[in-house]
């Protein structure tokens, strides 16, 4: 069973932390518990989430998903960069997805055991992968493992909605004040966006 990151007693808990989560809870209520399945489609989805909008990211997808028979490594690393090209998908984040799959079909990586493992050690999995950097491990731990205490600092939206609310201007700042969230920084984090999304009517 997944674990919950937004609950009744860790909000009650990070709203005693810091009065900015007690402000969004009483104005906007709590968070969507945002989650993904585990697995190579859900991570395929954050690679092409990475510098772009949720909206383009997912119409993306839903392209490439049209166009192969199956959304498996066996298909993906078939394609050619003009068939990639044709679904909206850019050489660099081609070359990642072909990259992912690549290190599944060598038996290089197994996404099913990353479950398994310790938060360092799925980042040591992940991360030698190329176009796998921190913010994408981050948001699989969260949103698809479920680990509770991720703050993404890699996130355009959570740092600027940091700055927004706070006196934190620097990415160090951020991190520091992040460190008072602990051990509840991933709920921490979809407070923020769950603030930011609203705030733009984009939820």
């Amino acid at each position: 069973m997944k674990k919950n990151i937004v609950n009744d007693q860790d909000i009650k808990e990070l709203i005693s932390i810091d009065p900015i989560f007690a402000d969004i809870f009483n104005t906007l209520g709590a968070p969507p518990d945002w989650n993904r399945a585990t697995g190579f489609v859900s991570l395929c989805r954050i690679i092409l989430e990475q510098q772009v909008s949720l909206a383009s990211a997912n119409a993306h997808f839903q392209k490439l998903n049209s166009y192969v028979s199956a959304f498996t490594p066996e298909e993906l690393v078939k394609l050619t960069d003009e068939e990639m090209r044709d679904c909206q998908i850019s050489r660099q984040k081609a070359t990642y997805l072909r990259a992912l799959s690549t290190s599944i079909l060598s038996g290089d990586l197994d996404l099913d055991e990353l479950q398994f493992l310790t938060e360092p050690e799925v980042r040591e999995k992940l991360i030698k992968i190329k176009g796998i950097g921190n913010w994408t491990i981050d948001v699989y731990l969260m949103f698809c493992l479920r680990s509770k205490d991720i703050f993404p600092i890699g996130d355009i939206a959570l740092v600027n909605t940091v700055k927004e609310l706070t006196d934190a201007k620097t990415a160090e700042d951020i991190l520091i004040l992040a460190e008072n969230w602990r051990p509840y920084r991933s709920l921490a984090a979809y407070f923020l966006w769950y603030y930011y999304l609203k705030k733009r009517k984009r939820i």
